[in-house]
């Protein structure tokens, strides 16, 4: 098979020289890092520190290195399948054991982690001066014995997210089987170093967002951390890297306003006599003290009760602040940060009865059954699952006043009010009309992997949709559907600009 299928780590290369207030060793900087994206990579590891094997479910043994033919012969139990392709890391300081394996011959390369020293390097060796260079230096080795069709995939999230994606087995250090290398970029490298060795970028800029400025007409004005914005600055100078998907692409994500504004264009999907799919009727509301909000309101096809978001969708805390209001005074005191996107949670079942009273109370309307249809677009493959969403209005009503009739406030991850179960299954939605939308969508954003939310209307069967997001993780999917559809989206991605660069 060739290339690197295990990892044997000496506790040497993990502790930091200096120990803490207490005395007890500490990880030394990166050991993090390290672990995060060797723990689902496919790799057999071995970490020599006990107490880190059992957090990352690695496995460990007691042996040191010196007595090298003992632990030859407990990997030879633990690993019966592997012989050759296993790498040692060590430190520099252990220049014994170092020549023991390599007289041994049973590993594919050594890397030592590099003091800075006048040590004498092995030309056998891989030499490193940072934990974080190991998966970068694991790339290359394997990059040398895959097949010339192998697409390295370099990545950057949020560690939570990483996680996610990884533990399902979406992010392997090496997969033959697909001709697909993961990647995780690190920002404490250089970025043109890691860039010569990828040949796609997957990201989640929005996890990286510091602040957000939006403007209808323009591109938002965005602050990132300084390691994406290194990366974002980088890209262009390598031109070979195809990026999923590039920046100005996920713009529009990040503010509902231009999503709503898109979203009109579904109309053009509509035929008479069949189910409508559009966008929920909105208003953009700059104050909540406007004595014309009532008449917008109501020029908009907003009636009450009406969900409250704020128009950036991503990227900072507060985009995930909201609010479910009941009537006009309940938007005096509002919180939820300006400006703001007010849809429809539930619209009248009459025309003729569309709006509000004198009062502001909420007139009749009709529920989407507490049922929410989570879409997700991996390139040319649509998949969906059926999930619980907000009460029904009469639930939604008593909530509000058991709150003193005040807005139900939440945050859209922590906190939203939800029904005990769906009612509607498959059979209610129109998978044809939806996948129209999904390609549809998939044009106007020009987006690889995306996620769109449909709730269903009763009594008019309408299809709305209530949200877009970029990269979603697709976790209601299964893995063994979802994960080869997500790497195949990836692959046909690449090839696909592959052949819009060699065009003439």
């Amino acid at each position: 098979m060739g290339g690197v299928r295990a990892l044997i780590l000496d506790a040497s290369i993990l502790l930091a020289d200096d120990c803490d207030g207490n005395g007890a060793p500490t990880l030394r900087a990166g050991a993090d890092f390290l672990f995060r994206a060797l723990q689902f990579s496919q790799l057999r590891k071995v970490n020599l520190l006990e107490k880190m094997s059992e957090v990352y479910s690695f496995d460990c043994f007691k042996v040191s290195i010196s007595a090298l033919e003992v632990l030859m012969n407990e990997i030879s139990v633990a690993w019966d399948d592997i012989r050759k392709d296993i790498l040692f890391v060590l430190h520099s300081k252990k220049v014994d054991d170092f020549l023991k394996l390599c007289e041994r011959g049973v590993l594919l390369s050594i890397l030592d982690v590099d003091t800075g020293g006048d040590t004498n390097k092995h030309p056998s060796a891989h030499y490193i001066e940072k934990l974080e260079e190991l998966p970068l230096t694991l790339c290359r080795l394997n990059k040398k014995v895959a097949s010339k069709e192998a697409i390295t995939v370099g990545y950057c999230m949020k560690p939570s997210r990483q996680a996610d994606f990884a533990k399902r087995g979406a992010f392997p250090l090496c997969s033959v089987q697909h001709d697909l290398m993961f990647l995780p970029l690190s920002y404490d490298l250089s970025i043109p170093l890691q860039l010569q060795e990828i040949d796609v970028i997957l990201h989640k800029a929005t996890d990286d967002i510091l602040s957000v400025e939006l403007n209808l007409s323009l591109a938002p004005k965005i602050t990132y951390t300084n390691g994406m914005e290194e990366l974002r600055r980088t890209l262009p100078d390598h031109p070979h890297c195809c990026v999923i998907d590039p920046f100005n692409n996920i713009y529009p994500v990040l503010d509902r306003l231009k999503i709503q504004y898109l979203l009109l264009g579904l109309e053009d999907l509509n035929k008479e006599g069949f189910s409508k799919i559009r966008g929920a009727h909105f208003l953009k509301v700059e104050s909540y003290n406007d004595p014309s909000l009532s008449d917008k309101l109501l020029e908009a096809k907003v009636s009450l009760p009406s969900i409250v978001k704020p128009q950036v969708a991503c990227g900072v805390s507060s985009a995930h602040s909201m609010a479910i209001v009941f009537s006009l005074e309940d938007y005096k005191e509002l919180q939820v940060p300006l400006p703001t996107v007010i849809q429809v949670v539930d619209v009248s079942s009459s025309e003729e009865n569309k709006g509000l009273d004198e009062k502001g109370d909420p007139q009749e309307y009709v529920d989407h059954s507490s049922t929410l249809f989570k879409f997700y677009v991996l390139g040319e493959k649509v998949f969906h699952a059926v999930k619980k969403s907000t009460p029904n209005g009469d639930v939604l009503m008593k909530l509000s006043q058991a709150n003193q009739l005040k807005p139900l406030v939440f945050d859209s991850l922590k906190s939203l009010p939800t029904a005990e179960k769906n009612q509607y299954g498959d059979e209610a939605v129109d998978l044809e009309l939806v996948k129209n939308a999904a390609n549809w969508l998939r044009e106007k954003l020009d987006l690889t992997i995306f996620g769109f939310d449909v709730v269903i209307q009763e009594g008019t069967g309408d299809h709305v949709i209530v949200d877009v997001n970029y990269l979603p993780s697709f976790k209601e999917v299964s893995d063994d559907v979802a994960i080869p559809a997500f790497w195949e989206a990836i692959k046909n991605k690449f090839r696909e600009r592959q052949q819009t660069i060699s065009q003439p």
